[in-house]
């Protein structure tokens, strides 16, 4: 706080800057060095054409440009060194930035969870889920019931139903059996496949004899 400050009553608990304030900063004096290295660089290349334009045969004006080179190589150098140290300070600053918020997001989401569960009992979600599962079975209970036609057909015994199947089962059998065994009359024989041979009557002894005899007068 400056002396005005304290005289006229100034503010005593001014913030400073915010970390993304501070990054923005160091990285416009980092826009602002580079700027000043290229100058200095043109500078620098500027007196080397005077040089060797000039060389020894005007050493006065060499000299001069010579000098005007090396400062400006000094202060290029102290350039370079103040940007490596601003780049690393900025590097550190975005890292301790990212972790500070990273706490914050971890830190509300903690408090949202805390928030989320002050209402919430571990005991109370168990009775719940307790009471969820009685409920499903009772609907179970229930559907299997409707599903389940007790009021109707209870009068039926069931042993006269297998004796009636079993009746309707041996008249069928009863059907099929009578139906391979058909009149004469109602079913023409089938047609043989070869044709029969001729049926050639048994001769008697006596035609034999006849032949015999027959065959003897022939011979003489």
């Amino acid at each position: 706080m400056s002396f005005f400050s304290k005289v006229f009553g100034g503010k005593k608990d001014d913030k400073g800057p915010t970390a993304s304030e501070a990054i923005q900063k160091l990285r416009e004096t980092e826009d602002m060095l580079v700027k000043k290295q290229e100058f200095l660089e043109r500078k620098i290349e500027a007196e080397m054409m005077i040089i060797k334009k000039n060389g020894t045969a005007n050493r006065r004006v060499s000299i001069q440009a010579l000098k005007k080179k090396k400062r400006f190589e000094k202060q290029l150098q102290q350039i370079d060194g103040t940007l490596s140290t601003i780049e690393m300070q900025r590097e550190a600053l975005e890292s301790a930035n990212t972790s500070s918020k990273v706490v914050q997001t971890m830190k509300l989401a903690a408090d949202t969870l805390k928030t989320a569960h002050q209402h919430m009992d571990v005991d109370q979600v168990h009775d719940m889920m307790d009471e969820i599962a009685e409920q499903h079975e009772a609907a179970k209970e229930i559907s299997d019931a409707i599903s389940n036609p007790v009021a109707f057909g209870n009068d039926i015994d069931e042993d006269e139903l297998e004796k009636e199947l079993e009746e309707m089962e041996q008249q069928e059998l009863d059907r099929e059996l009578l139906g391979t065994h058909t009149p004469a009359g109602d079913q023409l024989p089938d047609v043989p496949a070869t044709v029969p041979v001729p049926h050639k009557p048994k001769q008697t002894v006596a035609d034999e004899d006849d032949d015999l005899k027959q065959l003897q007068e022939w011979a003489t």
